[in-house]
Order: structure tokens, then C-alpha cells, then sequence
């Protein structure tokens, strides 16, 4: 297995999306992206829909008398954006850590030639990003109950490193699969769980065609995205850079200021529902977005190094000098090493009649027939805005009692402690507890 991980780790496909090539005397530049994986939205899909970057790229073609054409390339997951780089087909690329540590393995060969981290898109400190879900009717109740059997991953990517630490001598097979068809060999029987990376486990637990098994959260490692660019490129067009940087702080502030309004713009895109971005995207979601090259982020990744070594032939990488966070401060952007999550859920909650604020406790609750979401300051406060609302929920969101990830109130599991409800993201989690209650029971009981 661990040979066949080895060969799986280091292949990459790269699907035609585009040429890359620039009409007349136009400087091209290619962005590699990946819909789907909306923590990346900053640098991929919200920034394109919002034209930041190609709006940059005029105020800059008026001050040097140059035109700049942008080709976006969309990609499922990191490894054929890496390839693409390789082959100097892509110039800017975003991706998960693994995906990223791998980029800049595959390509230091290179010397300077190579690539560079240069900011990052969205991450969460404990690394809920990624999750292991099974089927609906799966007994499974922990990842012990795996062994033995077949799990979706795509191998290299942040999903199967989560996979991957958290099983410890758990004997499974993993099967190297992209997301989609890992998804559908769930439903079809094919394999066991499925561990992925945002936004896949979010989507099949909200269409009912999984529950949560595991929350990466549980590993208590950061996990994030960012963006990778190809040095030459980076040398020879630093104002374009300095501009793609300017254009993601654009795209972050736009999302801060705008959750909702963000989450349907990445929704209708995507075809993700826009339930499920705003659980990813949102105020206290479980991905935080923030440029910042944070020292915790750089440990986390200079951590991961040796762990990819250990399932895969890569070579070792140095992770500060892949880290250049030169083009950044050449943007104006001014760095946080602070690791709270900036887009926080506040107001007054309209049930219990007290301000918002703490995102320990706090959730929200989007009804049907309504254009913004309600703030409310305990789960126990939003479970009775439901019963008192009378009205059909979109989706409520509550954050795990234990690790904070933010998950849908429909498909936590709950226990009352203290004359408190209390949810969790896992059964597992809540069992560990006390007596485990369904939302149903809980919302009952509020």
C-alpha cells in the first residue's frame, strides 16, 4: 500500500483548460483555480466573478500603457495546477498545504526558477477543513470502525493527509480518487467513508447523503490554503503580482462585508448551494480568510514536510524560503500573526434578547422566505428562534462545543449539560458527553 501511495502521491493529471495565450500585444497571465474548494474563493472564484483582479489589471495597464489579459483555468484539485506550473502553462495557482508543500517540492529542483508561497487564502487553526463522512446508513461510529475497508481520498491532498494522521495504525485501503467520483463511490457502495477537503463533506451531510464521521478539527493541526506563483514569473511581472495580492485583499474584504451576498455569488458559479458556502464562508465559519503568511501557518507547514516524506518520495523542502512574503509587503498589505477569525456573527438575538457576540456559543439561522440570517447567542437561544419562528429553516448553524467548528444544527448531535444544550459535530464527540439527542429531541427540549 505504501508503494502504491508513493506513485499515487507523485502522479498528476492536467485536463486542457485553456492556452494560456495572450490576443496581440496583450501580457498574459494565467490563473489556476479550483471552483469548488471555496476556501480558495478569495483567489479563485469570488475573485473572478467580481472582476477585482482584471479591474487592478486596468488601473495598472493606464499607468504602465500596457493590456493584460487574464485566462482562469479551474481544476479540482492542486496536483494538475502543479503540473500546469511545471510546464509554465500556469502562473498563479491556489491550493491546500499538502498540495502546496508538494508544489514547491516537485519544482525546487528548479533553484529560483522554481515557485513561491506568497499569501494564503483561507485556513482554520485546528484543521476542520477537511473531514471523513460515510453513508447515511453507515453503522461506522468512529474511524476504528473503518478497518479493514476501502476509503475515497485524493492521495497528495489535504483530505488524505487529515486521513491519513488521523487513522494511526487503522488498517485501511485508500483509494486515490477525485472528489467526485470518491462521492459517487460512496453512494454507490464502492468504498466505506470518504475524506476530503472543503467544501465536499459540508455538501453530501447537507443533501442528506452523508453524516460526519470524523471532523479534522479533532487533530487540533492547522489547515489552510494559499497562493503559489511561479518565480520567473513573479520576476518578471512583479506589478501584476503586487496587483493579483491587492485584488485578493479586494475579494476578502468584499466577502467580510458581504457574507451572504459572497456565498451566493461562489453558489451561483459553482452550483454549491449557497446553504453550504455561508457554513464554510461565513461569519465564524470554519474557514477564516486572511492573507497573513502567519507563523503558526509556517510552523504548520514546515510540520507537515517530514509526514509527507513518510508516504511519499518527495524531496525535503525548505519551507521559509519557499515562503516569500516579499510580493505581499511589496502589495501595502500589513500582516496579523492573530489567529481569530475577523468576520464574527453579531446583532441582537431575538429570542433571548441579548447582544451577540461570543463565537464560542454563537450561531445563526437563515429562514425560508428571508434575505439575511439571524444572529443568535447560544444554541439553546437559536434552537427556540426556530420553535417561536413557525417558519421553514434554510439552515441553522451552531458552533461544536469542544473544537468551535461551525455545522449544521440539523446534523449535530446533542447533549444536555448543565441545563445547557450543547452540539457537537460528531456523534462520537457527544457521546463522549453524555446521553446523545437528536436535533429533533433538542429542539423539543429548548
Amino acid at each position: 500500500m505504501r508503494r502504491l501511495l508513493v506513485a499515487a502521491l507523485v502522479a498528476a493529471t492536467a485536463p486542457a483548460c485553456g492556452t494560456g495565450s495572450a490576443s496581440g500585444d496583450a501580457v498574459p497571465v494565467v490563473v489556476g483555480y479550483q471552483s469548488k474548494t471555496i476556501n480558495t474563493a478569495t483567489a479563485g472564484t469570488l475573485l473572478r466573478e467580481r472582476g477585482f483582479f482584471e479591474q487592478r489589471l486596468d488601473e495598472l495597464g493606464r499607468r504602465t500603457g500596457k493590456r493584460y489579459e487574464v485566462t482562469w483555468q479551474d481544476y479540482d484539485t492542486g496536483a494538475p495546477i502543479t503540473a500546469q506550473m511545471i510546464a509554465g502553462k500556469v502562473d498563479i495557482g491556489s491550493m491546500g498545504d499538502f498540495p502546496l508543500l508538494i508544489n514547491g517540492s516537485r519544482t525546487q529542483a528548479r533553484g529560483d526558477d522554481g515557485t513561491r508561497m506568497v499569501s494564503v487564502t483561507g485556513y482554520n487553526a485546528r484543521g476542520a477543513l477537511n473531514m471523513v463522512v460515510v453513508r447515511p446508513d453507515s453503522t461506522a461510529r468512529t474511524l476504528a470502525d473503518l478497518a479493514g475497508q476501502r476509503v475515497s481520498a485524493s492521495v497528495g491532498s489535504a483530505g488524505h493527509g487529515t486521513l491519513v494522521r488521523a487513522l494511526g495504525d487503522i488498517d485501511v485501503t485508500v483509494e486515490n480518487q477525485q472528489p467526485s467520483v470518491g462521492a459517487s463511490a460512496l453512494q454507490g457502495g464502492g468504498v466505506a467513508a470518504l475524506s476530503q477537503f472543503v467544501a465536499w463533506p459540508g455538501q453530501l451531510v447537507f443533501d442528506k447523503r452523508a453524516k460526519l464521521l470524523y471532523d479534522g478539527a479533532a487533530l487540533g493541526i492547522p489547515t489552510l490554503h494559499g497562493v503559489v506563483v511561479r518565480k520567473p514569473f513573479a520576476t518578471a511581472q512583479p506589478d501584476v503580482l503586487a496587483e493579483f495580492l491587492r485584488a485578493q485583499l479586494d475579494a476578502t474584504r468584499y466577502l467580510h462585508e458581504n457574507p451572504l451576498a459572497a456565498a451566493r455569488s461562489v453558489a451561483d458559479a459553482t452550483g454549491l448551494p449557497p446553504e453550504v458556502v455561508y457554513l464554510y464562508n461565513g461569519p465564524n465559519g470554519i474557514a477564516t480568510f486572511d492573507l497573513s503568511l502567519k507563523s503558526a501557518l509556517r510552523a504548520a507547514l514546515r510540520d507537515d514536510v517530514p509526514f509527507l516524506e513518510s508516504i511519499g518520495d518527495i524531496e525535503r523542502l525548505d519551507v521559509d524560503r519557499f515562503i516569500d512574503d516579499g510580493p505581499l509587503r511589496d502589495s501595502g498589505f500589513q500582516g496579523t500573526e492573530d489567529l481569530v477569525n475577523p468576520a464574527r456573527i453579531t446583532g441582537t438575538d431575538s429570542a433571548c434578547g441579548i447582544e451577540v457576540g461570543d463565537p464560542a456559543t454563537a450561531g445563526e439561522v437563515w429562514f425560508e422566505g428571508e434575505e439575511a440570517t439571524r444572529p443568535a447567542a447560544t444554541p439553546d437561544c437559536l434552537l427556540k428562534q426556530v420553535k417561536q419562528a413557525g417558519k421553514g429553516v434554510r439552515a441553522a448553524y451552531v458552533p461544536d462545543a469542544a473544537t468551535g467548528t461551525r455545522w449544521f444544527a440539523e446534523h449535530a448531535h446533542w447533549v444536555r449539560e448543565g441545563g445547557k444544550l450543547l452540539p457537537f459535530t460528531t456523534e462520537a464527540a457527544a457521546a463522549a458527553r453524555g446521553a446523545v439527542l437528536t436535533y429533533d429531541q433538542a429542539l423539543a427540549g429548548a
